[in-house]
């Protein structure tokens, strides 16, 4: 059976880079072209949006190890929406990429079995996702039965820890037995992924830590040693290379940096839509994550995975 993050490790170590392409197709910002090929309805919007997506994966597949579909953009538009979901996701893994798939899903006894079940393993859910996103606030029951499927199926999840949106301190920051909730949260993560460790040292089970609070990201990394990170906030939301660098251990690896904005609709960005305008929209993607990449090589341990 193989090992989700020993999967991810390999991959970064391939491409080079920790760049995690989020999906975040929305209609208002496609490229002015493939917008104009479909029908402004449910169902011209979800083949708009796995056109997008695909050309999005076509630009980055040979650059970045990883992409995050968004699931809740295709949700949206309901059944056909879900079904170019998981065209995006196969389309996804042909093209050689792995796959986490942000649902963010809890629940507890088998209604969180139902879910991991449906949505968790390439080779074995309806939904094919590499690795899922988690909600852990209903306790420690309510992700057991996501390690499970996820150890059976070489699956991978990632529990939101300390995320990246200004609110997060409202519950996250609160302080309960003299440690923040965040801490408590990480603690259990943490053992699980001990429990699960591969052969890169990380378990199966990451954690979601925003890189919009980078003195959190250095605590969290000291204390979850062998946790994987899975890390928005870069680009869109302000965080850069410096915010993310305490994430990574000193190999380079322990995370996946996220950008989704920023990347994806590149073309609308100042030296982007200049050079390349919507007519090359694929074009504008590959070079920001070229620029991407570079950024995290030159500001963050991610350099040292290029020899740098």
């Amino acid at each position: 059976m193989s090992h989700f993050t020993d999967a991810l490790a390999d991959a970064v170590l391939a491409r080079r880079t920790p760049v995690c392409v989020g999906l975040d197709p929305r209609w208002e910002q496609l490229p002015a072209p493939l917008a104009g090929a479909h029908v402004d309805s449910t169902a011209g919007r979800a083949a708009a949006y796995r056109e997008f997506c695909s050309g999005v994966i076509d630009a980055v597949a040979d650059l970045v190890p990883v992409v995050k579909p968004q699931s809740a953009f295709f949700e949206e538009l309901g059944p056909v929406g879900v079904t170019a979901l998981v065209d995006v996701i196969a389309y996804a893994q042909q093209r050689g990429l792995l796959v986490i798939l942000d649902a963010k899903r809890g629940d507890i006894g088998s209604t969180a079995e139902a879910y991991a079940r449906g949505m968790l393993g390439r080779d074995a859910a309806p939904w094919r996702g590499d690795a899922l996103t988690v909600n852990p606030y209903l306790g420690e029951d309510s992700l057991t039965p996501f390690v499970e499927v996820a150890g059976q199926r070489g699956a991978g999840l990632f529990v939101l820890v300390k995320t990246s949106n200004p609110g997060s301190g409202l519950l996250q920051d609160l302080v309960a037995g003299e440690q923040t909730i965040y801490r408590h949260t990480a603690a259990l993560v943490e053992r699980m992924s001990a429990e699960t460790a591969g052969r890169h040292g990380y378990g199966i089970v990451g954690a979601v830590a925003g890189a919009t609070y980078p003195e959190q990201l250095v605590e969290l990394r000291a204390a979850m040693p062998h946790t994987w990170f899975l890390v928005p906030g870069y680009g869109s939301q302000g965080a850069g290379a410096a915010d993310v660098a305490g994430a990574f251990d000193d190999r380079g690896l322990g995370a996946v940096v996220n950008n989704s904005r920023a990347l994806i609709f590149a073309f609308r960005r100042g030296e982007y839509a200049e050079r390349f305008g919507e007519a090359k929209w694929q074009d504008a993607v590959a070079a920001a994550t070229r620029d991407m990449i570079s950024e995290l090589a030159a500001g963050s341990p991610a350099g040292k995975l290029q020899g740098k």
